[in-house]
């Protein structure tokens, strides 16, 4: 396992038992029309990004805000210019979680199955 696996394989642990809500979360972001991207930015630090969904995970230093891409978009997290490129990527959210995972200088987008 590679050191950049193994923050993935912590948050994946510690958000399992999330799941569910984490799944019902994105479902009301998507049935209200709020976006079609819903994003779960999973931080160990104070966050002015998202709807805090979770504080400290599983007695963790892991938290969990709801996003969209809009707003990182709008924050400036993705850039335009590279949106057509993350719609590629991006997997169906009824059927996984789309999670930016930041820790220390480094973010990475992460897709859990539901």
């Amino acid at each position: 396992m590679t050191s950049e696996e193994v923050p993935y394989t912590q948050v994946k642990t510690v958000l399992q038992p999330f799941i569910p809500a984490l799944g019902q979360a994105a479902d009301v972001i998507l049935d209200q029309e709020v976006s079609a991207y819903p994003v779960f930015i999973v931080h160990q630090a104070i966050l002015s990004m998202g709807i805090p969904l979770i504080e400290n995970a599983a007695e963790s230093e892991w938290s969990v805000n709801a996003s969209t891409l809009e707003e990182l978009v709008t924050k400036q997290i993705v850039q335009e210019d590279k949106l057509d490129v993350f719609r590629q990527v991006y997997k169906d959210p009824r059927t996984f979680l789309c999670l930016l995972v930041i820790e220390d200088s480094s973010a990475n987008f992460v897709f859990l199955p539901r």
